[in-house]
């Protein structure tokens, strides 16, 4: 009995002194070290409002482009304009609202299984896995990044909408694409406290594509959280700037406090709702909230008064570089 407590006790000291991906990369031990990333960049021009006010005016810190939808060449023009913004490609596979829609770029000869039958991508996530195959889905996220490229811009990372490339038919394929072009690919291979609480994972699975990553020098998350879309106020209070600002700040907070010390990536959608985004999508005031909040003084009081380091994934990309 003595010997398994030994033996207990010694492996729950490995599991609590186990480097963070965050302190691998160089960053002091025991932080919290956040990306505040603002997903959906390129989708509309309320879109690209929003975005670019969270990033130049807020916290921050990071964001993606679709680059199937219409406003890309706006918010790239933006971009080009503003070379410190952290910008990366937002893999996209998905369509789906009911009265705006795009199309994939490699053509309906090329990916035949990523049209539905409207021409365009398919709507939902498992009408995606259902349809296409694995050579399909890497030759659009290949043509999607050159078309970023196009804009003579280098991504910071490549992550994906609506998590369609998480998905087991295609996540090797977003690690091999990640690997081969030298691009961060937004992946949790780390302790995982906040994204475990959102849906289960297969941990061993997570750290083993984690440290597959960190392999070939590309840097990991070690948590990541996706659920801010899903904050919604409470049901009778007016949505107006201050109410919305004063919910999402509060929830932000409380999900700082939760976070654990480590690299964790914060996923927002900041937009800035002219009376025509209603036609798009009903999640206006939820996105105009995490814009509002990620502009509240309140918020960055809160990370600058508790020691939380903001960083992005063009500084992590080049710490990793560092790494002996």
């Amino acid at each position: 009995m003595k010997l398994i407590l030994t033996i207990f006790c010694l492996a729950l000291t490995q599991v609590v002194s186990a480097q963070t991906y965050a302190e691998k990369l160089g960053f002091p031990k025991g932080k919290k070290v956040i990306i505040f990333h603002v997903d959906d960049a390129g989708m509309s021009y309320d879109s690209n409002e929003g975005t670019r006010k969270a990033l130049s005016s807020g916290v921050a810190t990071s964001t993606s482009v679709m680059m199937p939808c219409p406003w890309v060449p706006h918010f790239m023009n933006l971009a080009q304009q503003n070379p410190t913004w952290d910008l990366g490609v937002h893999l996209t596979l998905t369509s789906e609202w009911k009265d705006y829609r795009w199309q994939p770029l490699t053509g309906r000869e090329k990916t035949p299984g990523l049209y539905d039958p409207q021409g365009y991508y398919w709507r939902g996530v498992a009408e995606v896995v259902s349809h296409a195959s694995p050579d399909e889905v890497e030759s659009e996220i290949r043509a999607q990044i050159a078309q970023f490229r196009q804009f003579g811009l280098e991504p910071s990372h490549i992550d994906s909408h609506m998590g369609t490339l998480f998905q087991p038919k295609f996540i090797e394929r977003y690690v091999k694409v990640g690997i081969e072009e030298k691009i961060p690919v937004m992946f949790p291979g780390g302790h995982n406290t906040l994204i475990q609480k959102e849906s289960p994972i297969d941990v061993k699975a997570t750290k083993m594509i984690g440290e597959k990553l960190w392999a070939a020098r590309l840097p990991v998350l070690d948590d990541l959280f996706t659920e801010t879309y899903s904050w919604k106020s409470p049901a009778g209070q007016p949505l107006t700037d201050q109410n919305l600002r004063a919910y999402k700040t509060q929830k932000f907070l409380a999900l700082l406090k939760e976070c654990k010390p480590g690299l964790t990536m914060i996923i927002v959608h900041c937009t800035d709702p002219t009376p025509q985004f209603s036609i798009i999508s009903d999640s206006g005031p939820t996105r105009k909230g995490d814009l509002l909040a990620m502009l509240d003084p309140e918020l960055r009081k809160y990370i600058e008064q508790n020691d939380i380091i903001l960083t992005n994934w063009r500084d992590i990309k080049e710490r990793c570089k560092q790494v002996k």
